[in-house]
């Protein structure tokens, strides 16, 4: 069975809804079972929540016959409802539930210290919202009582994800979830719109006013905005932002908003980009890492830093240089991974396809942590599998021909198109993986570093040219 509460609720089995018919009310005592994921919800609690403290003298047969009700409905598909004491719980199975997905998405995001991982989860977590929470059968006081802590969680994972998204330099992503043309977006004209989404946008289901008392969601829109050559646009998202703090909240804009506010109003030329990296160097338009490894396959790890950071101490998404496919294609071409003209021409390709160039990066990202994974772990199976299966691929798209040089080398089929980068690392991975010197890879034990380097006396205990700025003894 496949419930699904976070927008309209729904029960399926084999994509057949299961509860047509059913009234309201059962359903809602259903989703509070389910919310509850195990746990005993006890009769007196259901009373409370189906009638808002108000309930007929009939309440409790009333909630008995539609536990009855549900439990003969669902009986076919394996869904058991308990008797426990005074209450009832929903014994946990392999049930597909979207509140359950969302929490571990969640969880996931915040455990990792890749941001192209934490936005991966960010995305599919915020996809997962089809509207507000129980929207056909609970009203907004029951809403407010029910899932208080999800909503919290679906704002702070909106931040997060624009935050990070703003980070990788990709604004236009930002404005494209946060001012989406729908009634929950929070628009930039200065006019009210306090309408509930009905988008299936990261953001369906909110109030306008609702985002905007969230500041941290206003700079990140402000900052997009200013990026995108719409100083206007930010400035008046500032005015009606403190409209809705003052009349709604008696309070003013808080200091850090203030002061974007300012440095938009000077144009300040920093907001203009993300800030450049620590330790990078510029080819072309890309900022790449200095070179720390000694070897491709490292210098694409290495392309992240902070591998060793706790979830609470990792480092800004600034730390990740893979902000763009384009800064895929030119680190290739910088390795001599690929020629300049297969980068110009990646180059052109990615601007004419970016879902496609999207999806590459986050398959070279994803790549990328398993191939971290496997060299410092050489005992991780699953590691070693995710990227032996990207290197069976690349070597299908690599043909054995000989240069004008007379000498013979592999070289990537144009077909690989924009995928090329992802198999260039994958070969040099395979060749490092095959070499006795990854015995003697080193990684940076700075929890803001963690960068891998080859070290053949045994006797650094750092990256070459401290690059983490840290310098710990043995």
């Amino acid at each position: 069975m496949e419930f699904r509460l976070l927008g309209s609720f729904e029960a399926c089995h084999e994509g057949e809804s299961v509860l047509a018919g059913s009234r309201r009310q059962e359903r809602c005592v259903l989703a509070v079972l389910l919310l509850e994921d195990g746990r005993v919800v006890t009769t007196g609690r259901l009373i409370d929540l189906l009638w808002n403290g108000n309930p007929p003298a009939s309440a409790r047969g009333t909630v008995h016959t539609y536990v009855g009700r549900l439990r003969a409905r669902l009986r076919p598909y394996a869904v058991v409802i308990e008797t426990r004491h005074d209450g009832y719980a929903l014994v946990p199975g392999q049930h597909v539930v979207d509140v359950r997905e969302f929490l571990d998405l969640t969880a996931r995001a915040v455990a990792t210290g890749d941001p192209g991982e934490r936005l991966r989860c960010h995305d599919r977590a915020l996809a997962l919202w089809r509207g507000p929470l129980l929207a056909d059968v609970a009203d907004e006081a029951l809403r407010g009582r029910l899932g208080r802590r999800l909503v919290e969680l679906r704002l702070s994972a909106l931040e997060q994800r624009a935050e990070i998204l703003l980070a990788m330099g990709r604004h236009e992503q930002v404005l494209a979830d946060l001012t989406a043309p729908s009634a929950g977006a929070p628009g930039t004209d200065g006019s009210p719109s306090d309408e509930d989404s009905a988008s299936a946008g990261p953001q369906a289901g909110f109030p306008a006013d609702a985002l905007l008392s969230r500041e941290r969601l206003v700079l990140a829109l402000m900052t997009a905005l200013y990026r995108a050559g719409r100083q206007v646009e930010a400035l008046a998202l500032y005015r009606r932002t403190r409209r809705v703090l003052v009349d709604g909240l008696g309070v003013e804009p808080g200091a850090e908003l203030a002061a974007l506010h300012d440095r938009i109003l000077r144009a300040d030329p920093r907001l203009d980009r993300p800030p450049a990296p620590l330790y990078a160097v510029r080819v072309g338009e890309q900022w790449l890492p200095w070179s720390a490894g000694g070897h491709p396959a490292l210098e694409f790890c290495n392309t992240y830093a902070g591998w060793g950071a706790a979830p609470a101490d990792a480092p800004s998404p600034g730390s990740d240089w893979l902000r763009g496919y384009p800064t895929l294609a030119v680190w290739a071409g910088h390795h001599d991974l690929a020629d300049e003209a297969v980068v110009e021409a990646l180059l052109r390709r990615a601007a004419e396809r970016p879902e496609e160039s999207a999806a590459v990066l986050a398959d070279a990202r994803a790549f990328r942590s398993a191939l971290y994974a496997c060299l410092t772990d050489p005992q991780d199976g699953a590691a070693f599998g995710a990227v032996a299966a990207v290197v069976q691929e690349a070597g299908r798209s690599a043909v054995f021909t000989r240069g004008e040089d007379g000498l013979a080398y592999w070289r990537l089929r144009p077909a690989s198109g924009l995928r090329l980068p992802l198999y260039a690392a994958a070969r040099a991975a395979a060749e490092l993986l095959a070499d006795p010197r990854r015995f003697t890879l080193r990684r940076c034990p700075s929890s803001g570093c963690g960068w891998l380097f080859l070290d053949a006396s045994g006797r650094r205990r750092w990256c070459s040219l401290a690059t983490c700025g840290t310098r710990q003894a043995s």
